[in-house]
């Protein structure tokens, strides 16, 4: 898929799952439960084992699920993902060599930021979409809504202690996505291979972001 389709998947989806798993088949299997579940978008975080090689995995096997690395900390490491077969990166701060590394590959970047300077910053630079992270510890829904004020032109990802319970309030104050861990992939559920409570987190997640955003349609 072009960068354009990737960032309109995602858009549309309005939730990228971040796999953390202690073993490359946990994170397989993880990410194949996602799928089942209605989400084709899954980040393998690069504290993954042999995350690379899932994303490699995945990328050949699996043509129906956008696959992207996450937690990408420096410049090397995005060279591998996106050699891996990476459809997009993300980091949980702010790297503007990786920005402009992703810009010149045309591909995706999700560039993390959490104050206000880092926001801007990150979006001026080229990223697409920006990863607020981690939004709850520094006000959940409060927060996105006050960043939305200043940067309404800027496409904003939720990240951090998004649940089941504060997720529509997110997509409510202004956010574009959700990046959600193990509230969607519990470890629980992994360890005794049970796919299909991942999958329907899943659908239990996506249907509250539609709600939440029909809401939003009928406020504006």
């Amino acid at each position: 898929m072009t960068k354009d389709e990737v960032l309109a998947k995602i858009h549309d989806i309005g939730i990228i799952p971040g796999i953390r798993t202690s073993s490359a088949e946990d994170g397989r299997f993880a990410a194949e439960a996602i799928a089942k579940g209605g989400i084709p978008v899954v980040e393998i975080t690069m504290t993954v084992p042999r995350a690379i090689d899932v994303i490699s995995d995945m990328a050949r096997n699996s043509p129906n699920v956008i696959v992207g690395a996450g937690t990408v900390l420096d410049l090397e490491t995005a060279r591998q993902c996106l050699d891996s077969g990476a459809a997009f990166l993300t980091s949980p701060g702010l790297n503007l060599k990786i920005v402009e590394f992703a810009i010149k590959q045309n591909i995706l970047v999700i560039a993390g930021a959490m104050t206000p300077t880092e926001v801007i910053t990150a979006w001026q630079a080229g990223s697409q979409l920006v990863k607020v992270f981690p939004c709850a510890p520094i006000g959940g829904p409060a927060y996105i809504k006050a960043l939305r004020g200043p940067f309404p032109q800027v496409s904003m990802i939720a990240a951090g202690g998004v649940n089941q319970t504060t997720a529509a309030d997110f997509i409510l104050a202004g956010a574009a996505a959700l990046g959600i861990g193990g509230r969607l992939i519990p470890r629980t559920a992994i360890e005794r291979r049970e796919p299909e409570q991942i999958s329907e987190l899943a659908r239990r997640f996506l249907r509250i972001v539609h709600k939440a955003r029909s809401k939003t349609s009928q406020r504006n």
